[in-house]
């Protein structure tokens, strides 16, 4: 059980809510925020006029919501097949790779050429197209994740992968859609950095233009999750979908579908 405590500034309000323990905010005093109807009026810079055009703008849903994509949205191949496509434990797998060409390749220094050099200690061969087969028949989604992913797309709300992968995230693109609900915007290999870099938290937070208290980051792995926090942006460690759904709607996110909603008028 863990307590989620939100801050309203000046007045130093407090409110403390018991929940089970996956919810991390930022330590700092933050304002409180109605994320169930916030919005963000945001002016169009599609052309020079824009900028002196009166603010007759989109309306932004805010939380923006961040999510990891390994372990939080698809299932990773890394533990399982990949060490059975070597014909080796994941133990094995660990102790003969590579100590930094995975990571080189997520940051997109290497290509896929050069890791296949790398990827062993030792340098063994192996067939790289084999290897890309199998983690693309991996990758699938998890349990509950889509449906929950397709609510908050319907509730018309601003969702971006923050993930840390390589090149071959259009592997998971081709097999599984995923810009069906999201945008790839935060690919480690497109932007040159890795959670939980403090950096790479920044660069999130000015390619959006929004205070980090209106970001929601939802990862797997609780020491990006720790990172987020200290960037002043609200986490939520995953561990499955039914408690991301409960963590959400405590944060004030509506993820009901349409037809939900319907009913709940009648």
């Amino acid at each position: 059980m863990a307590r989620i405590i939100l801050f309203r500034p000046i007045t130093c309000y407090y409110t403390q809510l018991v929940k089970p323990r996956s919810i991390v905010v930022p330590s700092k005093v933050l304002p409180i925020i109605t994320m169930k109807s916030k919005t963000l009026s945001v002016a169009s810079s599609a052309s020079p006029a824009a900028d002196a055009a009166p603010p007759a703008a989109t309306k932004r849903r805010l939380p923006v919501l961040l999510f990891d994509v390994m372990d939080t949205i698809v299932r990773d191949p890394f533990y399982e097949d990949i060490p059975a496509f070597f014909g080796m434990s994941f133990k094995e797998l660990i102790e003969c790779k590579h100590p930094t060409a995975w990571i080189e390749f997520e940051k997109g220094l290497i290509d896929e050429v050069e890791l296949a050099k790398k990827f062993f200690k030792e340098g063994r061969q192996f067939d790289l197209e084999g290897l890309k087969l199998c983690m693309k028949g991996g990758y699938a989604y998890l349990d509950g994740v889509e449906g929950l992913l397709n609510e908050l797309k319907q509730n018309n709300y601003e969702i971006h992968a923050f993930t840390n992968y390589p090149v071959w995230y259009q592997l998971i693109e081709d097999k599984l859609k995923l810009s069906t609900y999201l945008s790839w915007t935060f690919c480690s290999c497109l932007v040159g950095k890795r959670k939980p870099d403090p950096d790479f938290y920044v660069e999130v937070l000015r390619h959006l233009e929004v205070e980090p208290a209106t970001c929601i980051f939802i990862d797997d792995r609780l020491e990006n999750v720790e990172a987020a926090r200290n960037a002043g942006i609200v986490g939520i460690h995953f561990t499955n979908a039914e408690l991301l759904r409960e963590n959400l709607s405590l944060l004030g996110v509506d993820h009901a579908s349409t037809c939900n909603q319907l009913n709940r008028l009648d």
